[in-house]
This record gives structure tokens, sequence and C-alpha cells, in this order.
């Protein structure tokens, strides 16, 4: 199957990208393959897998360092957007994959490669989050997906990675498969596949158990700029400082786990356990500073904006023509979102306990019940005749 001649893959380290570099070779005639592994802050040390990947049989194995772009480029882009996928999940694994797709296809023009690959199932999102994304970049890259098409089960991959060189893994597997990056962790399969299971402890490496956080509630103050997080407790932070550093925070008192049923692209339910403490608390912080410095119709017309703008992301149209315009409706809203809020973590919840903004749109001197208020109640009346004709004609009417 002579589909290309030199491909640059997607390598994460694991048995799948790593049986992928013969598998190209000796089965589909690929003459070389690149391998590129995009370090997203996932902890892993890289130099081991970067040197796994020649072993394997790659011509060059690269690792890029992106976890800069990741937060500026996706993560701030979806906090803006209050993303949180079905209302649960805020796309900690769908906001990489665009990333991975563009540093492939940018390595593949450097490389003047005809394909690019990766080594997703036929069953996941991220094969359309790589497929959509890669030929939106460059449409005349051909895409592989080998464990698409292979047929083989585990031990039959591992055993085909046998005849070239590549170990078997030397602990036994684990039976979760386990996605992390600088945003959170997603975790799947094993004894999860049971929706009526209770997740076990085990799983969770970011967020502790309710039972082991602190007896005491912790105050923070996140600073925002144009809906951007930019200070934690008036310090300046860089882009991932400030990630890393609100995770372990936020993680030390439970907070960002997420136990939900998911609505896969692909048609099939899939219970998805995540953890994500930095980003449910920004999300949260961050939409309410809007209530605070946006106006009422701005406010709730971009929630339905922001329904769209996820599915978009989570469905891999990260680089559509529909995204790059609610882009431009979302940054124009954020222009006044500038300001500071406090939050409160405790015991597992992040709540939010003040805010304040040279923006703001709350007027006291109309919202209070005391002796100060100046909204002039005689106007009410009024207002309520004129606002409530339609339906008091409709009711003379039906009566």
């Amino acid at each position: 199957m002579g589909r290309a001649k030199k491909v640059v893959l997607a390598y994460s380290g694991g048995v799948d990208t790593s049986v992928c570099i013969p598998y190209l070779m000796h089965e589909w005639g690929v003459e070389e393959v690149i391998a590129l592994a995009a370090d997203l802050g996932q902890g892993d040390e890289l130099e081991p897998v970067r040197e796994k990947a020649l072993k394997s049989g790659a011509s060059e194995s690269l690792v890029a360092d992106v976890k800069e772009s990741f937060v500026k480029d996706y993560a701030f882009a979806a906090i803006q957007a209050n993303a949180l996928y079905e209302n649960r999940y805020p796309l900690g694994t769908a906001l990489a994959r665009p990333l991975i797709a563009k540093i492939l296809v940018e390595t593949a023009q450097k490389y003047n490669a005809d394909a690019i690959a990766h080594g997703c199932t036929g069953k996941g999102n991220d094969q359309v989050r790589f497929d959509v994304s890669c030929a939106a970049l460059n449409p005349n890259l051909k895409i592989l997906a080998p464990a698409r098409e292979w047929g083989m089960s585990r031990e039959e991959t591992i055993a085909y990675g046998e005849r070239y060189g590549i170990p078997t893994p030397v602990k036994k597997s684990s039976p979760y498969s386990i996605d992390k990056n600088l945003l959170g962790r997603s975790i799947e399969a094993g004894v999860l596949e049971d929706p009526a299971a209770e997740p076990p402890e085990e799983i969770y490496q970011m967020t502790k158990a309710i039972a082991d956080t602190p007896d005491q509630p912790e105050y923070i103050e996140i600073g925002f700029q144009q809906g951007i997080p930019i200070t934690l407790n008036g310090v300046a932070k860089t882009p991932v400082d400030l990630i890393e550093q609100l995770n372990q925070i936020a993680g030390n008192h439970g907070i960002g786990r997420i136990d939900m049923i998911e609505n896969r692209l692909v048609g099939i339910k899939s219970r998805e356990i995540y953890e994500s403490p930095a980003m449910m608390v920004l999300i949260q912080a961050h939409r309410d500073l809007e209530s605070l410095t946006l106006t009422a119709d701005v406010s709730h017309y971009k929630r339905g904006i922001e329904e769209t703008y996820t599915q978009l992301v989570y469905n891999g149209l990260w680089y559509s023509p529909l995204k790059a315009a609610l882009d431009g409706f979302i940054q124009k809203t954020q222009e006044r979102v500038s300001g500071t809020v406090r939050v409160k973590l405790f015991k597992g919840n992040a709540t939010l306990v003040g805010r304040w903004s040279d923006n703001s749109l709350y007027t006291p001197d109309l919202a209070t019940y005391g002796a100060e208020d100046k909204f002039d109640h005689k106007a009410a009346e009024g207002f309520i005749y004129v606002w409530g004709l339609p339906t008091r004609i409709w009711a003379q009417h039906t009566r």
C-alpha cells in the first residue's frame, strides 16, 4: 500500500504510535517516518520518548515545546468563550488536537513530507480532530491512520512491535486509557465503562479526595485583562505558571473532578472522568466577571454563541469559517472584561465570593434599597403598562 514516501507521525511513545512506525514502512511502503512529540505539559520526560521513536525505526525524532502556545492561543480563548462541552467538560484534550495538527502540518512542510499520520482508532473523537484540522491547514497532505485500519488486538499489536525491536511494556498495562496535558487529565476504560460504578480513588492524580483536603478554606484572587487571566493573588504570572499553580492550589482542595456520560461525535456515549482544576475555576471566575462588565443583552446572546463555539471545538472544527466568525464576536465582547474575582476554595467547591472592575456596570445608588436609592420608582408603572400591553391585549381576545 504505497500511499506516501515521507510521513510525519504524531508520536506519544505508547504502543500504538510506536508500532505505527514499522507498520507504515513495512505494510504501507513508506520510506521515511519522522516522529513528532508535542510537549503540552504532560509532565513526562520526553527525551526517552524521543529516543524510543528512533529505536522504533523513525529517521528523525522531534520534540516540540508548545506549552505557552497551548495556554495562550487555545486555553485562554476557550476561557473567554466559557467553553464547557455539555456544560461540564472544559475541553482539555480537545483543545490540544488543533495545536498538534498545526505543528504536524508545519513540520511536514519543513521536511517536504507528503503525508501526516496519527495513532487514533476508529471509535474516538481525536481521529476527527486530527483529520479535519490537518485538512483545513493543508488539504494537499495525505492523512494516514494505521491503527484505524490494521485490525489488530492490543496483544497482536505488541507482538507486531516485538518483531521490529519495540520492547513489550515492562509493567502490566493499566486498565485505564489516560490522556494528560497542562489543562488536565481524561480517564476512561476499565471499571469506568460501567456507568454505575463509582470511580476508584486510584485514578486521580491532580485532585485530592475530599476527606484529604484542608479543613480551612483558602481564598484566591484572579485578575483578568480583556477576558484573559493575568494575575494570581495580585502577582503577574506567565500563562503556563498561572495554569500550573492554579492546578495545584485548586486540586489541593479537591476541585476539578468531573464524572459524566459524554456524547461523542461518532455517535456513541462514553463514560468519561476528567480532572481539570485550573480550567474549571478560571471559567467560573471569568463568567462571573462578565456578569459585572457586560450588558444584559450581550451576556445573554453570548451564551448561545458559547454553546456553538464549544461544539465546534469538541467536534474538531477549530479551523473553520464559523469558528473564525465566532472568534470575532467573542473578542469584541472581551474588550471591557477586566477586573478581579475572589474565589473561596473549600472541600471540592470553588465559590465566587467577590468581584470588582473599573468597567463595572453595577451602579450602587440604583441597586440599593437604602436612603441613597436614586431609582425613579414612579417610572415603573408606565414601563410595566407598556411592557405588558401585548399580554393584556392577548388576554382580552382569548377570554
